[in-house]
C-alpha cells in the first residue's frame, strides 16, 4: 500500500495506511490483523479485475508482406519490402498480397479488399488504375508500378493508426478511487472530531477501523469479476474490469456492416429465368460451371444449389476469366422424329457483355438496383437463360441486439462502413439505426469514433483489420472473433467469441447490471461504515468490535456483490433444449421453402402477360406448391412452434400477431385455389379474374417475405 502511495494513488489506500498505523500505535492489533486479512484479500481481486493485456498488432503485423517481386528487364528478383522505391515495376502473383501502392501495368488485377474495406466482394481493376497496399489477388498474376515505398502505402498507415489510437486510450479510474474523492475527506474529518472532542486517539482509531473502505475494494471488484465470469459463459472475452465498467457507462456504439450487421457472405435472394426455362434450372446449370471457381459468389451459387438439393450435369473444358466469369462446354441431347442428336453448347456464368437485355433480364436487372444487390448472368451460347441475384444478407440476430443495446442504455447508434452509400443506407433503415456514414476508409473510421468519443462513452465494433485501429480509438473495442480478423481481435477490449451480434447486447446487459451491482454494494457498505464512525466517534465501538462489525458488512456487500454472477431475468429469455431443436426444424424447413416464395412471385410475373403461355401451368404449379410444402409447415409453426414459444416469451398474446399473418396466407391461398378452380371450369383464366389473381399472388408474396424474416428475427434468433 505504500508503494502504492508512493505512485501517486492516494485513493482509498490512504485511509488503509491510517487505520493500520492507528492500530498498531495505540495496540489494537487485533483490529489491525482484521483489517489486514481484508485489505490483502481486496487487492488481490482489485488486482484480478484490473488487470489488462497489451493491444499488441502481432497478427495485424503478420499479414503485411515482407518482400516483393521486381521486375528488371526479363527477370524477376525477389527483394525486401524496404528496397522496393516509387517507380519499380513489381509482379504481383495469384493470392499474394499487393505489396506497395501503386498502378496497374498491363492487364486485369481482381483483388480482394476486404481487409482494406471490409467488404467481402472482390474488385476488378484496369490497366492504369489505382490500387493499395494489403489487398490480396483474387486472379491471375499482374505488373505492378509502384507508386510510395512501404511506409508511405495504405497498409503501413493502418498500422500505425492503430497504434497511435490504443496509445491514445485513457485508463479508465478504478470504481473505488472514485467514490474515495469524498468518502476519504469525510472519514478523516470524522475521526479528527472524535479525537479533538473526545481527547482520545482510540477513538479516533476505532473510527478509521469502521472507515476503512473494505466495501469499496471488495464489493467492486467482486460484482465486476462476476460480470467477467458471466460473460465468458455467453461467449464475451472481456480483457478487464475496466473494459466491463467502461461499456455499463456507454452510450454511442460505432459498428460495422460487412462482417457485424451482416453475415460477410453472400447469398441468393432471388433467381429471374428466361421463358422457357425454372429457377431451378438456371441454378444448377450455374452452379455446375461455378463448382470449379474460388470466387465467392461462385460459392454461394453453389452452395445455394446443394442447398436445394439440385443436380449439376457434368460441364468440361471449364475456364474462367478473372473479372468476367467462367465459361465451360456442357454436352446437350436433342431427341427429334428422326432419332437422337448428340451436341455441345457453351455455358457462360458471370457479367453481361453489354448487349440490349429482353423484358425480364430488364426486369431482374432493375430489381437488383433496388434491391442493391449483384447479378450474376446465366448465357447458353449467347443467349441469355437467367439471372441470379446475391446479397449479403442481414443477420437475423442483429435487430433484436440492437434494441436489446437501446434497452441497456445505448442512445445513439452509428454504422460506419466501405460499402457503397445505397446498400448501406438501406441496412441502417431497417435497423432504425441513427446515422450512416458509407465509403469510410480506416482513417474516416477513426475520425468519426474520435468525434464521437468527445459527445460521449463510445463502442466500436467491427470484424477487419480496417477496424483495428477504430476499435484501439473507441473507448471500447469489440471485435467479431469467430469470423473476424486476428488482427482486430488483437486491438480490442472484448471479443465475441461466437459469431452472433446478440453477444454484445448480452455483454451490455451484463455489464450495466454488474456495474449497477457494484455501485449499490460500495454505496450500501459505505452508508453502513458512516453508521458505525458516527457510534465509534460517540466510544460505542472500541476498535476490535469495530473490526468485527466491519468484517460483518463486508460478508453483506460481498454476498451482495456476487448476485451479479447469476442471470438477469430481464435478459434474453432461456429456451429448452427441445424448444431449441423445434427453433432449428423450422429455421431449416425456411430454407428449403425460400423457392416457394420465388415460384410465387414467378407466376404473378407471368400472369402480367395474359398471352404467356405458360401462365396458367406456372399458377397450378404454384398451387401445389401452397397445398403440399407451405401450408403444412405453417400448420405445424402454429400448433407445435408458436405453444413451445409461448411458454418461454411469456404468454401467447407474444406470438398472436404470427399467428396472424398465418390466417392470411391460409386465406389467400385459398383465394388463389378458388381462382384455379374457375379458371378450369371455364377452360381458361377469365379476364375479370386476372387482376384479383394477379393481386392475390403478389400479395402473398410480400406477405411471406415479411412473416418470414419476422419469425427468423424474433425466434429463430433465440437458438444458436
Amino acid at each position: 500500500m505504500i508503494g502504492a502511495l508512493r505512485r501517486g494513488r492516494a485513493g482509498v489506500d490512504l485511509i488503509a495506511v491510517l487505520a493500520l498505523a492507528g492500530t498498531l500505535a495505540t495496540g489494537e492489533y487485533v483490529a489491525g490483523a482484521l483489517i489486514a486479512l481484508m485489505l490483502a484479500t481486496g487487492r488481490w481481486l482489485d488486482a484480478a479485475a484490473e488487470r489488462r493485456a497489451s493491444h499488441d498488432l502481432r497478427h495485424l503485423l503478420e499479414h503485411a508482406p515482407r518482400s516483393a517481386r521486381r521486375r528488371i528487364g526479363d527477370q524477376v528478383r525477389t527483394v525486401p519490402l524496404a528496397e522496393v522505391r516509387a517507380g519499380d515495376l513489381l509482379v504481383v502473383g495469384p493470392g499474394e498480397v499487393v505489396p506497395v501502392d501503386g498502378r496497374i501495368e498491363g492487364g486485369t488485377a481482381v483483388l480482394d479488399e476486404s481487409v482494406l474495406t471490409g467488404e467481402s466482394g472482390q474488385v476488378e481493376r484496369a490497366t492504369g488504375e489505382t490500387v493499395r497496399s494489403g489487398g490480396v489477388n483474387a486472379g491471375t498474376a499482374f505488373d505492378l508500378r509502384a507508386g510510395a515505398t512501404e511506409q508511405d502505402s495504405t497498409y503501413a498507415e493502418i498500422v500505425r493508426l492503430a497504434q497511435q489510437a490504443g496509445a491514445e486510450s485513457a485508463p479508465v479510474i478504478r470504481l473505488a478511487d472514485r467514490y474515495a474523492a469524498w468518502f476519504l475527506p469525510l472519514a478523516l474529518a470524522v475521526a479528527g472530531l472524535a479525537w479533538l472532542t473526545a481527547g482520545s486517539a482510540v477513538r479516533a482509531v476505532a473510527v478509521l477501523v469502521v472507515a476503512t473502505p473494505c466495501p469499496l475494494l471488495l464489493a467492486a471488484p467482486v460484482a465486476i469479476v462476476s460480470g467477467l465470469s458471466r460473460a465468458a459463459r455467453q461467449g464475451v472475452v472481456m480483457r478487464d474490469g475496466a473494459a466491463l465498467e467502461t461499456l455499463g457507462r456507454a452510450r454511442t456504439l460505432v459498428l460495422d456492416k460487412t462482417g457485424t450487421l451482416t453475415t460477410g457472405r453472400p447469398r441468393v435472394i432471388d433467381i429471374a429465368a428466361a421463358p422457357g426455362h425454372t429457377p431451378d434450372e438456371v441454378l444448377a446449370l450455374a452452379a455446375s460451371v461455378d463448382q470449379y471457381s474460388p470466387h465467392v459468389l461462385a460459392r454461394a451459387i453453389t452452395d445455394e444449389a446443394h442447398g436445394r438439393r439440385l443436380a449439376l450435369v457434368p460441364v468440361h473444358e471449364v475456364a474462367e476469366r478473372p473479372g468476367h466469369g467462367a465459361t465451360g462446354r456442357l454436352t446437350t441431347r436433342t431427341t427429334t422424329s428422326a432419332g437422337s442428336d448428340t451436341g455441345t453448347s457453351t455455358v457462360s456464368v458471370g457479367r453481361h457483355d453489354g448487349s440490349p437485355l429482353p423484358s425480364w433480364a430488364r426486369a431482374a436487372d432493375n430489381r437488383a438496383a433496388l434491391d442493391g444487390a449483384a447479378v450474376v448472368w446465366l448465357t447458353e451460347d449467347t443467349t441469355l437463360t437467367g439471372a441470379i441475384l446475391l446479397r449479403d444478407p442481414l443477420r437475423s440476430d442483429a435487430p433484436r441486439a440492437l434494441r436489446r443495446l437501446r434497452e441497456a442504455g445505448i442512445r445513439r447508434l452509428l454504422m460506419l462502413t466501405g460499402d457503397r452509400a445505397e446498400p448501406a443506407r438501406e441496412v441502417a433503415a431497417v435497423l432504425g439505426l441513427d446515422g450512416v456514414r458509407a465509403q469510410q476508409t480506416p482513417a474516416d473510421k477513426v475520425a468519426a469514433v474520435r468525434d464521437e468519443r468527445e459527445r460521449a462513452i463510445t463502442v466500436m465494433v467491427g470484424d477487419g483489420v480496417n477496424d483495428a485501429p477504430a476499435l484501439a480509438a473507441a473507448d471500447v473495442g469489440v471485435a467479431m472473433g469467430a469470423h473476424g480478423s486476428s488482427a482486430s481481435s488483437e486491438a480490442a477490449d472484448i471479443v465475441l467469441t461466437s459469431d452472433r451480434v446478440d453477444r454484445l447486447a448480452d455483454a451490455a446487459t451484463i455489464a450495466v447490471r454488474a456495474r449497477h451491482i457494484a455501485v449499490q454494494s460500495a454505496l450500501a457498505g459505505m452508508t453502513m461504515s458512516l453508521a458505525a464512525m458516527v457510534a465509534a466517534a460517540f466510544g460505542l465501538l472500541p476498535p476490535a468490535a469495530g473490526a468485527l462489525l466491519q468484517e460483518a458488512i463486508d460478508v453483506t456487500v460481498i454476498l451482495n456483490a456476487l448476485r451479479a454472477l447469476r442471470p438477469d431475468r430481464t435478459a434474453q429469455p432461456a429456451i429448452e433444449p427441445a424448444t431449441e431443436q423445434l427453433i432449428q426444424r423450422f429455421a431449416a424447413e425456411h430454407n428449403d421453402l425460400r423457392e416457394v416464395i420465388e415460384a410465387v412471385r414467378e407466376a404473378a410475373d407471368h400472369l402480367t402477360d395474359a398471352a404467356h403461355p405458360g401462365a396458367l401451368e406456372t399458377v397450378r404449379h404454384v398451387d401445389e406448391l401452397l397445398t403440399q410444402r407451405l401450408l403444412p409447415h405453417e400448420l405445424a409453426e402454429e400448433h407445435q412452434l408458436y405453444p413451445a414459444l409461448a411458454a418461454a416469451l411469456g404468454g401467447p398474446e407474444v406470438t398472436a400477431t404470427m399467428s396472424r399473418a398465418h390466417t392470411e396466407i391460409h386465406r389467400l391461398a385459398h383465394r388463389i385455389g378458388t381462382h384455379l378452380q374457375l379458371a378450369d371450369a371455364e377452360g381458361h383464366v377469365r379476364p375479370e379474374q386476372l387482376d384479383d389473381l394477379r393481386a392475390c399472388l403478389y400479395g402473398l408474396h410480400s406477405v411471406l417475405r415479411l412473416h418470414f424474416t419476422q419469425e427468423e428475427e424474433n425466434y429463430f434468433s433465440l437458438a444458436p
